[in-house]
């Protein structure tokens, strides 16, 4: 299954807490959901330099994760598309690597929410999924989307219908 890949999650410094909380749902035995997390492997500390810090978020994008997901939220989109952060190197570097993005947002909506994508998946017409912030539909469009990304020949922003959700207990 798709999610058992390496996963890279990609978030705002702000939203830290939403990464903890995915963590929080993997440890949880009653949870079913589960990643292998990029942010393991290649760490970079709080004293590296600005491009020694970017060097690490490259070897743990490219080297380690087969697909990722970004919280999406209004902090996500405005750093994800600032051309200076961190979050905005993330970007770029997924988008040059052609990895599948599943958009987790934050407020619940399982449909597109532009105010949440950052700019570059936009501009460049990226084929994304959004999903709603939770560890059922998450772990859905990791299975369902993720694997079959490669050979798509989609483009641009989609999510799944209530239709989908609804036929698969979601």
């Amino acid at each position: 299954m798709s999610y058992r890949n390496k996963t890279y999650v990609a978030f705002a410094s702000e939203d830290i807490h939403l990464y903890r909380m995915m963590e929080v749902w993997r440890d949880n035995d009653n949870i079913d959901f589960s990643f292998y997390d990029s942010h393991d492997l290649y760490v970079a500390r709080d004293t590296s330099s600005r491009e020694q810090i970017k060097r690490r978020l490259y070897e743990r994008i490219s080297n380690t994760a087969k697909q990722v997901v970004l919280i999406g939220t209004a902090d996500a989109r405005r750093k994800g598309g600032d051309g200076d952060s961190f979050l905005a190197y993330e970007v770029a570097t997924v988008i040059k690597l052609g990895l599948p993005v599943v958009i987790a947002n934050k407020g619940g909506s399982r449909s597109i929410e532009r105010s949440l994508i950052p700019q570059p998946f936009l501009d460049a017409d990226y084929y994304t999924l959004s999903t709603s912030f939770q560890p059922y539909t998450i772990k859905f469009a990791l299975d369902n989307y993720a694997e079959k990304f490669a050979s798509s020949d989609k483009s641009g922003p989609h999510f799944y219908g209530d239709d989908v959700y609804a036929r698969n207990g979601l």
